[in-house]
């Protein structure tokens, strides 16, 4: 997507060396983000929100040894995600004009490894939903193809990525709010597991749903999102291990042992993804490295998921049960929806959530990594809302059709991207 404008698209991985090396300056680059986004932002409504002090930051930042790790680079905060001094909403019209007084932890991370904030990316009101509009700002548009959705719920942020608006940006994930818009719009979107960033709430501390995560260009700029923010935060109990050793992204050897499926449960992609991943695969195979097809049916998961779901939501946002217009349509009517389940579908859900665990562990005792589509569809129509059928499929709620990692993949016959999950 970003091909050809200017410095702004390369790789972060590229843009911190020569940031580090001062054959490119924090002002430079940053100037060159803000041409990208004077250009295109009108249309496509990624960043809602522009830290105006951003050039001003990056001089300051000049004077100083290119030490950090983010040293230099501009990078996206999702406005979920708060950011001292710039204004957060939410996606909310209750919080349209509301600055905190901090940084969430992860803000503060990247500006101690670096990181410049150029802005804050869209959202549906509180990171709900799987396309990217609210009452605040309205919809986000797909940089391919500007009729259609870059999914959500962190699409602002995947936008803003794709184009080159910026290097990097943060992002949520609990149901594929980070996975489905890097799908939609070519890059790589990583969900980690529970605990390795921070993620700042006063409520549901024990959530092992909402996860915190980063979006990049390439793997490798992903990684080195990771290694800036991630480690263990005292202010949540879910930690991850502090001796983990590391975010470097494998290297594709004949010895590495990769699986693919093109369905986890009963919903089987749209023949143009499948034939797509099954195209990726090939090429696998062409380069002498063994992948093994895995079947797995894991028809109970989706009604586990949207349980627990539905736990995670009253859990978080009961307190706006009664302020529709404050959390927003979608938030609204899901929690509306989540009131119809009780105890014994709470009970059910853990049991599913085992057996899908069991069934991942013997899996992974035969491959290394597992590969899927990360969605069923292509992007939609933006007054679609949501896909309503696949194939002869009907879909009953918008995250019917939405692993850890999306990845880009080709297809020349293709001008909307297509994404393999891993």
């Amino acid at each position: 997507m970003c091909e050809g404008i200017d410095i702004a698209c390369l790789p972060a991985t590229t843009l911190q060396r020569a940031l580090r090396e001062r054959r490119l300056s924090p002002v430079e680059l940053t100037r060159a983000c803000l041409t990208v986004y004077e250009k295109l932002n009108p249309e496509l409504n990624a960043i809602v929100t522009l830290n105006d002090r951003v050039l001003e930051e990056a001089r300051t930042l000049e004077t100083r040894p290119p030490t950090g790790l983010l040293y230099g680079l501009p990078v996206g905060i999702k406005d979920t995600t708060d950011t001292r001094g710039l204004r957060t909403t939410y996606g909310s019209s209750a919080y349209r004009d509301h600055v905190p007084e901090r940084d969430a932890e992860i803000v503060a991370r990247l500006k101690a490894a670096g990181a410049l904030i150029l802005g804050k990316t869209n959202t549906p009101a509180f990171a709900v939903g799987g396309e990217t509009t609210n009452a605040v700002f309205g919809s986000t548009r797909n940089p391919w193809d500007t009729t259609r959705s870059p999914g959500g719920s962190t699409g602002g942020g995947a936008v803003a990525v794709a184009t080159g608006m910026v290097a990097l940006a943060d992002g949520t994930d609990l149901g594929g709010s980070l996975r489905m818009p890097a799908s939609f719009c070519g890059i790589v979107g990583l969900r980690p597991s529970p605990g390795i960033i921070p993620e700042d709430s006063e409520s549901f501390l024990w959530d092992r749903l909402s996860v915190a995560g980063g979006l990049g260009r390439t793997a490798g700029d992903v990684s080195l999102f990771m290694r800036a923010v991630a480690g263990s935060y005292d202010a949540r109990p879910l930690q991850y291990p502090a001796h983990h050793s590391g975010f470097e992204t494998p290297e594709l050897k004949t010895n590495i042992r990769l699986g693919y499926c093109d369905h986890l449960t009963d919903l089987e992609p749209a023949p143009v993804v499948a034939a797509t991943c099954r195209s990726a695969i090939n090429s696998f195979k062409s380069r002498s490295i063994s992948v093994k097809s895995v079947d797995l049916n894991l028809l109970e998961a989706p009604r586990a998921f949207a349980v627990l779901r539905a736990h995670h939501l009253l859990a978080v946002h009961r307190s706006r049960l009664n302020e529709p217009e404050a959390a927003g349509e979608q938030l609204t009517q899901n929690l509306s929806e989540a009131l119809n389940y009780g105890a014994l579908d709470l009970a059910d859900a853990e049991r599913i959530v085992d057996e899908v665990w069991r069934t991942f562990r013997r899996v992974f005792k035969e491959v290394d990594f597992l590969l899927t589509p990360t969605t069923a569809v292509l992007p939609f129509k933006l007054s679609d809302g949501y896909p309503r059928r696949i194939e002869n499929t009907e879909l009953s709620t918008y995250y019917d059709w939405f692993a850890p990692t999306s990845v880009p993949v080709s297809n020349k016959h293709l001008t909307l991207p297509t994404i393999f999950r891993v």
